[in-house]
Order: C-alpha cells, then sequence, then structure tokens
C-alpha cells in the first residue's frame, strides 16, 4: 500500500510512484539506481552545483538532456550505443495509429453552456465552438492540456492552462469574444423600425449613444426630443447635432433644453489656437546675472 500523500503527489505531477517489493532485490536496486541518478545529476546539490529549477518543465528538460547525454554513451554490457542501436529497431517497430488512444489523451469531460470543463474541482475555460463537445484533460508539467476533436475531423490540443485549485477558475477573456471585458450582459443594440426613428439614428453615432443611454437615465418625452432634434439636424447639420447629442449622452443632460444649450455651448466656443509650450529653448529671460546684486 503506497501513502495516501505519496498518491496524491503522483496524481498532481502526472506521474506513478512506483514501491519496492519486500525482500526483492530487483525492485529495490532500480528505484535506488533511480534515486542515484536523481542526486548526482538532476537535483541540485552542493555537490554538483547545480542550480534550482523554477518550474516543472525546467526539470523536465534537464531529464531529456540527461537522457541524450546517456544514450549517446557505449553502453557497457552490448558495447554499442543506445541511439544508434535504436535506428536499427526502428525498421521493426511499426507507424502508430493515426488517433490516439483515448486513454492517453487523458480524462474525458464535457464542456458546459459557459464554455468551460472542470478537473479536479476547478473550471477551466475552452475556446468558442466546444459548447456541449467532449474534451480530454491531462495534467502535463504545471500545465493543463484540453483535448478535442476539431472541426476537420482530428484531434488536437485546443487550449492549455496553468494548473489551478479549487475555488480559482481559469477564465481566458479571448474565450468569450461575444462578452468582451467579461460582461455578462449584452450592450443594447438599436433596432430603429418607424421612420421616425430611422431620420434620427441617421444623424450619426452620438444619437445612437443617446439613445441608449436615454433610457437607462429615465429620460421622457423621448420620441418628442428625437423629433426635434431631426428638425435641428436638418437646419444646423447633421454633425454639429450628433456633436451634441453626443455630448448630452456622456454628461446625462437629457431635459428639454439641453440639446439647445450645448447646442449654444458648442456654437459660441472658439477653436483652440496654436499651443504654446515654454521652456528652456523659447525661454525670454535674458540670464541670471542680473541677480547677482540682488541683497547687497
Amino acid at each position: 500500500m503506497r501513502h495516501p500523500q505519496m498518491v496524491a503527489a503522483g496524481r498532481h505531477y502526472g506521474c506513478q510512484v512506483v514501491s519496492c517489493v519486500p525482500y526483492d532485490p530487483e525492485s529495490k536496486g532500480g528505484a535506488e539506481a533511480t534515486v542515484k541518478i536523481a542526486k548526482a545529476d538532476l537535483v541540485p546539490t552542493s555537490a554538483n552545483l547545480l542550480p534550482a529549477y523554477d518550474s516543472f518543465a525546467e526539470l523536465a528538460d534537464a531529464c531529456l538532456t540527461w537522457c541524450d547525454a546517456v544514450n549517446s554513451r557505449r553502453h557497457r554490457a552490448t558495447g554499442q550505443i543506445p541511439a544508434d542501436r535504436l535506428d536499427v529497431e526502428r525498421t521493426t517497430l511499426h507507424i502508430l495509429p493515426v488517433e490516439p488512444l483515448a486513454l492517453a489523451l487523458g480524462e474525458e469531460r464535457l464542456v458546459g453552456s459557459d464554455r468551460t470543463t472542470s478537473f479536479n474541482a476547478v473550471r477551466y475555460s475552452t475556446p468558442p465552438g466546444y459548447t456541449g463537445a467532449r474534451v480530454w484533460c491531462r495534467v502535463v508539467g504545471e500545465e493543463l492540456s484540453i483535448t478535442a476533436l476539431t472541426n476537420s475531423g482530428d484531434l488536437a490540443e485546443i487550449w492549455r492552462h496553468q494548473l489551478s485549485t479549487p475555488g480559482v477558475p481559469r477564465i481566458i477573456d479571448a474565450h468569450y469574444p461575444d462578452h468582451p471585458d467579461g460582461r455578462g450582459i449584452h450592450q443594447p443594440r438599436l433596432q430603429p423600425r418607424s421612420e421616425a426613428e430611422i431620420a434620427f439614428v441617421g444623424i450619426g453615432p452620438g444619437a445612437g449613444r443617446w439613445l441608449k443611454e436615454a433610457g437607462p437615465a429615465d429620460a421622457t418625452r423621448i420620441r418628442a426630443k428625437m423629433a426635434r432634434a431631426v428638425e435641428l439636424a436638418t437646419v444646423l447639420g447633421n454633425d454639429k447635432v450628433d456633436q451634441a447629442l453626443g455630448l448630452a449622452a456622456t454628461a446625462g443632460r437629457f431635459a428639454d433644453d439641453d440639446l439647445l444649450s450645448i447646442l449654444g455651448h458648442i456654437a459660441d466656443s472658439k477653436p483652440a489656437g496654436e499651443v504654446v509650450r515654454a521652456d528652456e529653448a523659447h525661454s525670454v529671460q535674458n540670464g541670471t546675472i542680473g541677480w547677482q546684486a540682488l541683497g547687497r
């Protein structure tokens, strides 16, 4: 029986903890050899002066580097280089299937209507287009790999998340393009139907913003104000009225005379002239020599 903490550690890191068989030198020797290799070549100690690993991925890269170095040496028992012997053995190996075994993909999960899937009591988001689909989740180092059937019918990895803990979901905003900035409620869309509504919205984007803000602000006599804005746009032009409507929406000004007041303010405002920046290159100060006589 294995200790529960060792089982949990193996499940977390995606590996199996192998125990020694009592009174079995072969299994004990294999475990001891593995520990010896780890201490000598992988685990940072004062003897090998290896640096500490910042992530599990760095440890995995170190293991691959060690394997490449060992497999390039001549084996003491066979007298051959394992890497060269593998080239010969490849000629007798069969080709792997196109689609991997389902068990190799990980644990099967279902993507919910919120485009997330649950793994070890943590919600992970998935890209659009996989709602209700089956996906397979497996731990790769410190990441969760999510595999699914793509539109082309092939099995492919669709996303990788950093592993998280229960209560801390991994949600990517890019997986919800129809909910920008994480909004759960869609912004209202203008759907003008009558000729008056079409004429008002046709003034410009400022008119659309005014209409979207006027409803939640509990503005009154909206239709009359829309008709008045269309009349003013006919006389003054769409650009000025659209600018005034946009300013009114931003400032929350929806009273009867607010639009006329803003139009009057725009008409009275003069365009800003050339901006003059005072710096050392354009200083009118002759110098500081005149201050020398001060206090004498």
